[in-house]
Parts: structure tokens; sequence; C-alpha cells
């Protein structure tokens, strides 16, 4: 399986490579991630790993959920995500991954909720051009005609149109690993990434890796 966490954007800061050159780079705290499950073919019909992030007050966590960190031996944790793997996992229920194991990983992909906009117009929205900037235009910021008249008299589906905007999941994909700090559980990645402070995000080894010459 690709080595996967769970993590938080903590914000954006530059540092400088191994040429000594000014690289701006996204924080990542990522893990550490218990391991709460482990899925396999002969009692799940599939093989996952399911990993947990974050700490939750025992009396927050209802029963059933409680019974299920117990059998793990591990406590309630904030967010669970679950990871396919291809073949079985060679990791076990209460083992804690951490940010170490991207010390060899050269890309990652990033996975996170974009920023909410509210409810936007096409400019913002589509990025349409708008209409003529003189006086007395009335299509400013305008998206044109939508429909048709007599027939069909109706907006296509797909159209695009005025609404809302953001809070979609999004995924970055290659982002340079630049520096792996194990003792504060951080990650530092080249680029930007959805999401404002504090976003949940998922951090996995690159599946698309491109090729460089």
């Amino acid at each position: 399986m690709n080595f996967t966490l769970i993590g938080k954007k903590v914000g954006m800061t530059q540092v400088y490579d191994e040429n000594n050159k000014l690289v701006p780079v996204t924080v990542i705290e990522a893990g550490p991630c218990p391991v709460t499950q482990v899925k396999t073919d002969d009692v799940d019909g599939y093989t996952g790993v399911q990993i947990g992030f974050g700490e939750k007050k025992p009396y927050r966590t209802n029963k059933a959920m409680t019974g299920h960190f117990k059998k793990s031996g591990i406590a309630p944790t904030t967010r669970m995500v679950e990871v396919r793997c291809e073949a079985a996992p060679d990791c076990k229920a209460g083992e804690v991954l951490t940010v170490a194991g991207f010390n060899d990983v050269a890309k990652v992909d990033v996975i996170a909720i974009t920023k909410g906009r509210g409810f936007q117009g096409v400019v913002k929205r589509w990025g349409f051009s708008g209409g003529p900037d003189s006086h007395g235009s009335m299509m400013h910021r305008r998206g044109g005609s939508y429909g048709q008249c007599q027939w069909p008299g109706e907006v296509y589906k797909g159209r695009k149109m005025p609404g809302h905007m953001g809070c979609v999941q999004r995924t970055v994909q290659n982002l340079k690993v630049v520096k792996v700090i194990e003792e504060k559980n951080l990650l530092l990645v080249k680029g930007s990434i959805p999401g404002h402070t504090e976003t949940p995000v998922l951090v996995r080894s690159a599946i698309k890796v491109r090729k460089t010459a």
C-alpha cells in the first residue's frame, strides 16, 4: 500500500534547500496515526488499513466506538480514515505510524477540502471575462445568455452559472517532500495545498509520479 497519514495544515513558510535556494513550503502536521483496524480478505472481503489521528476525550466517544478503540488497545481519536490495499498490509492493530515513513519518499499527494467562497458569480467561479467595462453596458460581470427561446425553452444541464463555490475535496499531486522533521511530526512539502489553517488533510506517497528527464 502507499504510505498514508492523516494530518492537518499548519501554514506556509519558506526554507533553503540543498542548493541554497529559497523554496516556498507548506507545513503539515502528519501523524502519529495509530492503526485502529486491519481489514483482511477472509473476514471483510477486501484488504485495507484503518488509521486514526488526534486525541479525543473518552466521555465524548459513544459506546460502540469506545469498544472499537479498546479492541485495538488505543485511545479514542478525533478522526479515522480507511485506506484500501492491493495486498495484505504488513502492519497490525495498535501499531503507530509516524511521519518517519516519508523519509524515503520523494513526492506525495495531499487530499483536503478547499476553502468555502460562498455564492459567487461566473467571473470568479468560472473565470469568465465579463462584458464591456464602459458606462451603460449593464453586462460588466454577467454570464450572458443561458437558454433558448421557444425551443427547447429550457437551460441545458451543466451550464456554468453563478452558485456556491468551494468546500469541495481536491487532490494536489506530486508535491516534492522538502524536509521531514520527525521529532515534531512535521512534513514540509513544496508549494500550496487546499484549505485553510488547521484543515484536516490526507497525505500519501504519490501514485502517479512524474518522470523527469
